[in-house]
Parts: C-alpha cells; structure tokens; sequence
C-alpha cells in the first residue's frame, strides 16, 4: 500500500509505504527488486494501517493488494472516514495477465475511485463484470501495463540465450513441473552453445502473492542439469537484456517479452486450459509446444491481439496513463470532497460471504477493528519481532516442504 501525504505542489511527492503483515509480506531483496523508494517504510497490521490513515492526511492512495485485502481496508477506510470532511483518492487494480477470477477480483476491488485495467481488453471486460451486477462501473480506468520498457530486440545475442519464466502456480502438479523442467534440460543439452536460463520469481523462503509448495529450486536438485542451465532472479527486464526466446505457461513476462519484440512462445504442452492461464493467449499467435521448438518454430504474434493487450510494440506509452491523472486531478479538485467509499459488497448484498472477508483482517461487518485485533500504531518489540520471522519461515517451511510430504503420504 503506497500513499501520497497532502503538501502542496512539489516537483516530487513524498511517498509512504505501509506493508500489510501476513504470509506474503515482501523481503528487502523483493522490495530491492522493484525499484521504487519509499520516503518511509514500515510493516503493518490492518488495524495499524486504518490507524495510520485516521490520524495522517493524504492526497492518493494505491491499494496494492490481493482482492480480499483491497475488500477489507475498503471497508475500514470507509469505517475511519466515515466523519472526515476530505478523504484521499483510492486507486486499486490489477497488474499483469488477469485471466483467473475476473468477476470475483473484480467484485473485491469494486469501491475505490480508480480501478485501473492494462489494456482496452480489460477495460471492456471489467466494466462489463460491473455493469452486469448493477455496481457503478465509472471507476474503470484504461492504464497500460506499468512495467513495459527496455531496449527493442535488435537479433540474436551471443551466446544465443533461452529464457523459461516460471510461475509460483502454474502448473501446480510435481509431475507437470518436473516435466517442463525436463523438457527445458533436454533443450539445453540438445543445444549447447545456447544459454538456457530458468528465471525464478522468488528465492527459497520468499513467497509472492501465490504460495508455492513445490519451489523449481528445489525440483532442478534432482535432475543433472548441463553446465549451460542455470537460474536466475532478480529484474524481468534486466534478464530480457539479453535475451533471444521467452518461453512460458502464461506469465506476465510474455507481454514484455512482446512489447520488445522477443520471440515469444506460449506453451501448450500440458494444454490449452483455464487452469494454466495460457487460454488467455489464444490468438496471439504465440501458442506452441517444445516439440515445435525444438524442431525449429518460431510463432509470430498476432499485431491486433498484441495491441489489445495494452502492449505497444513501438514503445507509445507517453499518454496512456494520461487519463488515470486526469481522473486523480478532478477527484482531488472536487467541489465538497469526495463521497464516502461504496463498495458493491455490503452485509445486505453479500451476508455470508463480506464478514469472513473482513474477519481475516480482525474487522467487524461495519470495518471497525474487533476487540482484541493486533494493537494499532505500535511497533512491535525486537523479541517479538524475531518471534515473528521464526514463525514466518516455520510456516514457508511447511507450505514448501511439510504439506507436499503429508500429501504424498496420504496418496499411498
């Protein structure tokens, strides 16, 4: 969650950061990576961040989170603005290829002022998601995909490199991960004078949005992997640098892959299903299987599907989010400030779905803190703050390593 705070006009405005504590809060080296500074920085719980917003004074505010978590500080900002005669703009959206619970993400999100979408495609579908539940579709906001950068593809690199970009989800399965894997071992011996990279999201012990229980780090130990695989981390675009083909189920990287005209291919070795995402690709020209690789295809993606995608291949972004600060600017010039956030979910419209929401964030059905909810605006002690990097790496721990284990045993 980033916020602006109100101080006049300034050639660069301070930027706060709050990090809502839970399983996926990010490492130094994950926040390192995205390349942002933050003025200030600090980890939070819900009822510290709603704190934190009912005492400091704000211009924006950018809800970076899952669905449920944008749901539930929705619902306690409205709860600790509820008095305020000014209130920040609230911003929230999605970043990357959405194509798994659009209506229920969506739905999560619906209540801020802007709601940002990547592309015309998902401009359309999101406002037709609001549109089509009778909630006020106003706040879709055509953006562009917020990472779209680096140098065009100008030919082949030396040593010629191939990049696999993993996913923390897809595919979920040991046999389906360690058949990529083999596939992407076989590539590298059949062709030795490549460079074959596996590009990995996160290092043992850090987790994303999604957790992984059956880390790629871990399944490449069990296979002899020649000299010229290795795996990488760190920026996507850095690695697409020097890069020469992209390959992958459905990841994001796909698209900046294509914004600078890298080869591209989208697998469909394991199918074409929902499941994997890679459905969302369907006539980008872009499909095909390392069988097809290896024998020497080389898809051509489709330039209609590609600009749809909010992808430029010709680097125009200078005004697409033209719209977005307009928007910001006449919200924060309103006359009379801004109305009181009116999420679509309400304990008239959603009862046995909105306080289970609310209750993992230790909100009551109204957004107030519950009693006993981890104590706002206080800084935890350095005993208690080690206590809980223990317990953070006990429970990655168990995702990663513990719950596969009980899961094979229980299969016998």
């Amino acid at each position: 969650m980033e916020t602006a705070p109100r101080e006049g006009a300034q050639a660069r405005p301070r930027l706060d950061g709050f990090l809502l504590r839970g399983r996926a809060t990010p490492t130094p080296r994950q926040l390192e990576e995205v390349g942002v500074r933050a003025d200030s920085l600090r980890e939070v719980t819900a009822a510290g961040f709603l704190h934190a917003m009912a005492e400091e004074s704000y211009d924006l505010l950018v809800l970076s989170l899952v669905g449920g978590g944008v749901q539930a500080m929705l619902h306690g900002l409205k709860h600790v603005w509820e008095n305020r005669a000014a209130r920040p703009v609230v911003v929230t959206g999605y970043v990357g290829v959405v194509y798994e619970k659009l209506a229920d993400g969506l739905l999560l999100r619906h209540g801020a002022d802007l709601v940002l979408a990547n592309s015309r495609q998902d401009a359309d579908r999101f406002r037709a998601v609001y549109e089509g539940v009778g909630a006020d579709a106003s706040a879709v906001t055509e953006v562009a995909l917020p990472f779209l950068g680096g140098a065009p593809y100008e030919g082949r690199h030396d040593p010629r490199t191939v990049v696999f970009a993993a996913q923390p989800s897809v595919p979920e399965s040991r046999k389906d991960r360690t058949y990529l894997l083999n596939r992407l071992v076989q590539h590298a011996r059949r062709h030795p004078e490549r460079e074959v990279l596996l590009k990995l999201r996160s290092k043992p012990g850090e987790h994303t949005t999604h957790i992984e229980e059956l880390p790629y780090q871990k399944l490449v130990q069990s296979l002899d992997a020649p000299a010229n695989l290795r795996l990488v981390y760190g920026n996507m675009g850095e690695v697409l640098d020097r890069t020469d083909l992209l390959v992958t189920v459905s990841s994001t990287a796909a698209l900046e892959s294509l914004h600078r005209r890298i080869p591209t291919v989208v697998l469909t070795d394991l199918g074409i299903r929902e499941s994997l995402g890679n459905h969302h690709f369907v006539g980008s020209g872009c499909l095909a299987s390392w069988d097809q690789l290896d024998a020497g295809h080389r898809p051509a993606p489709d330039e209609e599907w590609v600009s749809r995608q909010g992808v430029a291949a010709d680097g125009t972004y200078g005004s697409a989010f033209d719209a977005a600060r307009e928007r910001i600017a006449a919200l924060l010039d309103r006359p009379g400030g801004l109305p009181p956030l009116a999420p679509y979910y309400t304990p008239v419209t959603a009862p046995g779905y909105l306080p289970g929401i609310l209750a993992r964030h230790h909100l009551g059905p109204d957004g107030a803190p519950l009693p006993g909810a981890p104590a706002a605006g206080k800084d935890p002690g350095p005993v208690r703050q080690i206590v809980r990097r223990a317990a953070r790496g006990a429970y990655r721990h168990g995702v990663q390593r513990v719950a596969p284990v009980i899961r094979r045993m229980g299969e016998l």
